[in-house]
């Protein structure tokens, strides 16, 4: 099978400044195939990453540009508007840039121009540089020929910024992440410390709200706090979440129709995006799509030897790491920019990772073996997935028999803010504290990272056994399982008599009341392990959360207050999973109103949207009986 080979040397072209249609010049640095330091004559493809984490960075710098181009591409690595090099200060909002999509077009169009160029374009990138892929697919500029997102959002009010109508707080993280090297903050040593600061201590931060204007650290940097305070306060879907350079979801059937692979992974908390976005794509284009995704947080994927996510080992099959990513790409454009005749397109279009099926030890790495296979697949949601409601039931069981107790059969539980339920682990990006520089850090990431070294997440991602312990934020002895906790509502499956296999999109429906005018619900789906030699108390692994602010329980466009003591059905989204359910493990579903620092907490009160002075203890109630069915739906995979 036919594949580029590396035959060239580079040629760098540094900062050359490409104009924009308003006069605003981005830098880009233009790797080209050379021999001897001279250039090769001739048009080559182009392979393009925009992004807003410098383009010089090593991690751009070794994995893509000294990649591609001794294989016969040319690469651009581009900072955008109001980043690193490029002209625009103070016009870098994080994701709400309204010249993202035009920015990429004219980027696309001059490259299409230079004598180097074949006219053939592909986009590579992750995370913020996988989203501004969408941004320009949608302005269909006629070059553009491949894209591969990885990890992108496509929807920030869904499943980036906001879930359910709630905030996640990792992107109130994610924002100093953005602040510390901003042009500002290189150029200022004053503002950088305040920055700098304020990242040792993000744990603490997480407690100061409500967040006022003015008064967050954020400050040295005002478009960034404005850009905050765009997240906080709107709570409902409005213009600001609705603007095409925000949700590219209402905007998909403008996108131009050009063959494209989504990647991501189950721990993702993008994962919604990416299997959505394929989803659309093999709906409504003519050319190949395809969807990679694995048992990977936001960054697994790419890592060495990363067989893991959170303290859950996926075994070596789930290893990709750069080398196996810049295999499927190189085989990916070389089809789509070069027309070599390589058969991908052949391929099934979902290569997908089913989690479980490992033995439970524990391994030589403190991890659970949790195990795992890859499995091709042709569409999704899959065709042969059963919807099965789990149905929950007054005595905690959770039960494919709908519960026939007479009306007004509930649980009741109490949610106080000042004592939320806290996040043990889950789908977090970018929740960054700064840690000395002498704790360990794995030589790949030292590589990769700033010299001042952001080591960890303040709330773990990935999968851990759901029991507090000192040092997870929020958690105080005597350090309880979560299905301890009286604010936490539990309900199980008995052990299974056979194997399950929950893989695709999962949705709770719950019937509630409270006696607040607002309050939240929160729901996580979970494999429990039986105890063993290795984990006696079992393990509790968590698969998927959400939450929904009750407000919003009518739709996101408006807010509608509750009557205390009424009864309302409501609807919880949880991101998409595929995980074997073994013999002898239980299916468990907990349901609260907090999940915190994951989401920010609601205060009871109905006041404002992150305006709130004061807070209230909530008396919350979730219903089931037979008029009242709550339950969660599950896609179950027959058996062979």
């Amino acid at each position: 099978m036919s594949v580029s080979q590396s035959e060239f040397g580079i040629n760098i072209s540094k900062d050359v400044m490409i104009p924009m249609r308003d006069g605003v010049r981005l830098a880009a640095d233009i790797y080209r195939p050379a021999r001897e330091g001279e250039i090769v004559p001739g048009k080559y493809p182009t392979i393009l990453i925009r992004t807003s984490y410098d383009k010089a960075a090593a991690r751009y710098v070794d994995t893509i540009a000294n990649f591609f181009t001794p294989r016969g591409y040319v690469t651009v690595q581009q900072d955008l508007r109001g980043r690193y090099n490029s002209e625009g200060r103070g016009q870098y909002f994080h994701v709400a840039n309204v010249h993202e999509g035009e920015d990429g077009y004219d980027t696309i169009e001059w490259i299409a121009a230079q004598s180097w160029s074949n006219g053939k374009i592909g986009m590579v990138g992750s995370s913020h540089p996988g989203l501004i892929q969408l941004a320009a697919a949608l302005q269909r500029p006629p070059h553009l020929t491949a894209i591969w997102p990885d990890v992108a959002p496509t929807n920030p009010y869904e499943h980036e910024m906001r879930w359910g109508g709630a905030m996640q707080l990792h992107m109130f993280g994610a924002l100093f992440l953005h602040a510390q090297d901003s042009q500002a903050a290189r150029e200022d040593p004053a503002i950088y410390n305040v920055i700098y600061e304020a990242m040792k201590g993000m744990r603490e931060l997480v407690y100061a709200t409500p967040f006022k204007p003015g008064h967050t650290p954020l400050r040295v940097v005002p478009e960034l706090e404005q850009t905050l305070f765009n997240y906080y306060y709107r709570g409902a879907y409005d213009e600001f979440w609705s603007a095409e350079y925000m949700d590219y979801t209402a905007y998909y059937d403008r996108i131009a129709d050009i063959p494209g692979t989504f990647s991501g992974g189950w721990w993702d908390p993008f994962s919604i995006a990416t299997t959505k976005h394929f989803a659309a794509m093999t709906k409504q284009n003519k050319t190949p799509q395809r969807m990679i995704i694995g048992p990977w947080t936001h960054m697994g994927m790419r890592g060495v030897n990363m067989s893991f996510a959170g303290d859950a080992d996926f075994g070596p099959a789930a290893v990709w790491g750069f080398e196996r990513y810049n295999a499927e790409r190189l085989r990916f454009f070389d089809r789509w920019l070069k027309g070599i005749e390589n058969e991908i397109e052949k391929d099934a279009p979902i290569k997908m990772f089913v989690m479980g099926g490992g033995d439970g030890t524990r391994n030589a790495a403190g991890r659970i073996n949790h195990g795992g296979a890859w499995r091709d697949e042709f569409e999704w949601p899959l065709a042969r997935a059963q919807s099965i409601n789990y149905y929950m039931r007054a005595d905690n069981s959770l039960s494919t028999e709908p519960p026939t107790e007479s009306a007004d059969t509930c649980i009741r539980f109490t949610y106080d803010p000042a004592h939320p339920v806290p996040t043990i682990s889950g789908p977090v990006v970018g929740y960054f504290e700064i840690v000395p520089l002498n704790q360990p850090l794995d030589p790949f990431w030292r590589k990769y990272l700033p010299p001042w070294a952001i080591q960890r997440q303040i709330v773990q991602d990935g999968p851990k056994h759901q029991k507090e312990e000192p040092g997870i934020v929020g958690c105080k002895p005597p350090f309880m399982t979560l299905d301890m906790r009286p604010d936490n509502v539990v309900f199980q499956t008995a052990p299974l008599a056979q194997d399950v296999e929950v893989t695709g999109p999962l949705l709770v429906r719950l019937w509630i009341s409270s006696s607040a005018v607002d309050t939240d619900f929160t729901a996580k789906l979970l494999d429990i392990y039986p105890p063993s030699p290795d984990y006696p108390d079992g393990y509790h692994m968590n698969l998927a959360d959400g939450i929904l602010r009750c407000r919003y329980r009518d739709g996101f466009e408006r807010e509608k207050m509750m009557t205390p003591g009424e009864i309302y059905p409501v609807e919880i989204l949880l991101p998409p999973t595929s995980n074997l359910f073994q013999k002898g493990h239980s299916i468990r579903l907990d349901i609260s109103s907090s999940n915190f620092p994951r989401f920010d907490l609601n205060p009871n009160t109905g006041e404002p949207m992150g305006r709130h002075t004061r807070t209230e203890v909530a008396h919350n109630a979730v219903y089931c009986d037979a008029a009242h069915p709550s339950h969660i739906v599950l896609p179950i995979i027959p058996s062979a």
